[in-house]
């Protein structure tokens, strides 16, 4: 009984966070919002007693997403409008596309491969997170690396991203050139 409200309420919960994500146009809480869906999803690990799960949920993704606040906070000018280019859909479209098979054939591959054996068996007597681990670093290691290098080309791309300068620093101007800057700004808007 206790895991059926459990479940129900860290469902709603859930549901709420992810919404509030998708639907408000503040970075801050938008991010804030993702933050805690991350952590009601540690839940549903913790109600099925895969503790070690749950911690790395939390440790691992809530981490990921508290860094991406803080650095949307640092490079995110709230008090300007986003205007996105629009590039060649077609490209946007493939690579997606191209990306969406390649990580579902990664991770797919050893599932299905019968060739694929565990030199260390999942042994009765070890605890969840050797068994975790055991798995992880046999029958897995693959698609393990495979994901260590996809998030290596992130943590490049995020750092190449990054250091491009901004235009303007609002830390170096007073409150008239940023009011200034925001009616112009609007006047763009507007025409």
């Amino acid at each position: 009984m206790f895991e059926a409200i459990a479940f129900y309420l860290f469902a709603f919960l859930t549901i709420a966070m992810f919404f509030i994500v998708v639907t408000t146009s503040q970075a801050l809480y938008a991010l804030s919002a993702l933050a805690a869906g991350m952590i009601f999803i540690s839940a549903f690990f913790f109600i099925l007693g895969a503790d070690f799960l749950g911690a790395i949920q939390i440790i691992v993704y809530t981490g990921a997403v508290m860094a991406l606040y803080a650095f949307g906070m640092m490079f995110f000018d709230t008090t300007r409008a986003v205007k996105e280019k629009q590039g060649n859909k077609f490209i946007v479209v493939g690579m997606s596309a191209i990306a969406a098979v390649l990580v579902v054939t990664i991770f797919a591959a050893p599932m299905l491969s019968h060739n694929a054996t565990a030199l260390y068996p999942v042994v009765a007597d070890l605890g969840n997170t050797q068994n975790v681990g055991l798995v992880l670093f046999t029958k897995y290691l693959i698609p393990f690396e495979l994901a260590a290098v996809m998030l290596l080309v992130a943590m490049v791309a995020g750092i190449v991203l990054a250091g491009k300068k901004m235009d303007l620093s609002l830390t170096l101007m007073n409150t008239q050139e940023i009011a200034d800057m925001e009616n112009e700004t609007s006047k763009k808007e507007l025409s």
